[in-house]
C-alpha cells in the first residue's frame, strides 16, 4: 500500500513538473506569432487525437457516457478544467504581471478545498490542514514574490486569473463523481473534445487562423507536440487517475509546487540565480503540503 502510495504522489509531482515547464514553450509559441487561443486549440487537437486512437485501439471503445447527465458532466469539466481554464489564464498575462498571474492562479488549492468542502462534509478541512494551506500559500507568495513585495495591481488581468483559480475548482469539483463513474482514459479523450467544442463560439466571434509559415517551422511543430502529447495527453491522463487515486484536494495540493519547478527549470536551463526566498518558500510549501494532507 505505501508503494501504491508513493507511485501516486510521485505521479502528481511529475506532473506538475511538466506543467511548470510550459511555461517556457508557451512563452516561445507566443513569441513566434501564435495567440493564446491557437495554442490552446492545436495542443488539444493533437491530444484528442492521439488518446481517440488509442481508445479506438482498445476494447471495448465508449463513445457516449451511461446518461445524459453524466455527459453534461463531462461537458461540463472540457468546459472548466479546458476551454474556460486555458482562455482566461493565458488572457491574463495580456493584461497583468506574470508574478501576479502566477501568485494567484498557484492559489488555486485554496479555492479547490474551500468549493469541494461545501459540497462534502467528510471533505473539509480540519485546523491542521487549514494551518498546512495557508503556511503553502505563504512559501508560493515568498517564491513568486522573490523579496520583491510589490504588486501592480491590474482589475481586468487579475480577475482573470482569478477567473482560472475558479475554473479549476470546478474541475476538481466535477472530477469527483466522475471518476466514480468512469475510467482516466473516457474522462481525459471528454475533456480534450469538449474543450475544443466550446471554442467554436470563441473563434466565431474572434476569427484566427494560424500562419501557415510559422506552422511549418520545425521548432514551432515541436514544441507544439510537447504541449499536445505530453502535457496535455499523458500529463491530464495522469492527473485525472491521481485524482482518482489521492482525492481532488491532495491531489490538487500538489499545484503550490508549480513556481518552485518553474524556477528550478529557469535556473538549469537560463542559469537563473537561487534566492534565500526561494529556499524559505521551498520549506514552507513543503511542509504546508505535509499539514494539508494530515487526515487527523
Amino acid at each position: 500500500m505505501r508503494q501504491n502510495t508513493f507511485v501516486y504522489h510521485l505521479t502528481a509531482f511529475l506532473v506538475v513538473a511538466i506543467w511548470g515547464s510550459t511555461f517556457v514553450c508557451t512563452k516561445i509559441l507566443l513569441v513566434s506569432g501564435l495567440t493564446a487561443a491557437q495554442i490552446f486549440t492545436l495542443r488539444f487537437i493533437i491530444a484528442y487525437v492521439l488518446l481517440l486512437a488509442f481508445s479506438l485501439v482498445r476494447r471495448p471503445f465508449r463513445c457516449w457516457a451511461d446518461t445524459w447527465q453524466d455527459e453534461l458532466l463531462l461537458a461540463a469539466l472540457g468546459l472548466t478544467g479546458g476551454t474556460l481554464y486555458f482562455l482566461t489564464e493565458n488572457s491574463a498575462m495580456n493584461y497583468t504581471t506574470t508574478t501576479n498571474t502566477s501568485l494567484i492562479v498557484c492559489c488555486c488549492p485554496v479555492f479547490a478545498s474551500l468549493l469541494i468542502g461545501l459540497f462534502y462534509r467528510s471533505l473539509r478541512l480540519r485546523p491542521v490542514q487549514v494551518a498546512g494551506t495557508l503556511m503553502a500559500v505563504l512559501g508560493v507568495a515568498a517564491v513568486v514574490l522573490n523579496g520583491r513585495f510589490v504588486l501592480h495591481l491590474s482589475p481586468l488581468g487579475d480577475a482573470l486569473a482569478l477567473g482560472a483559480n475558479l475554473c479549476w475548482a470546478v474541475y476538481s469539483l466535477l472530477m469527483i463523481p466522475a471518476n466514480k463513474r468512469y475510467d482516466a482514459v473516457f474522462i481525459t479523450r471528454k475533456v480534450f473534445f469538449y474543450g475544443l467544442l466550446f471554442m467554436i463560439p470563441y473563434f466565431v466571434l474572434f476569427p484566427e487562423t494560424p500562419a501557415l509559415s510559422v506552422l511549418r517551422r520545425g521548432d514551432i511543430l515541436l514544441n507544439l507536440f510537447f504541449l499536445g502529447s505530453i502535457a496535455s495527453m499523458a500529463c491530464f491522463l495522469a492527473w485525472t487517475w491521481v485524482m482518482h487515486k489521492l482525492g481532488a484536494i491532495v491531489a490538487t495540493n500538489y499545484v503550490y509546487l508549480n513556481p518552485l519547478v518553474t524556477i528550478l527549470f529557469a535556473w538549469w536551463i537560463l542559469s537563473e540565480q537561487i534566492t534565500v526566498w526561494f529556499l524559505v518558500g521551498t520549506v514552507l510549501i513543503l511542509v504546508g503540503m505535509y499539514l494539508a494532507d494530515k487526515r487527523k
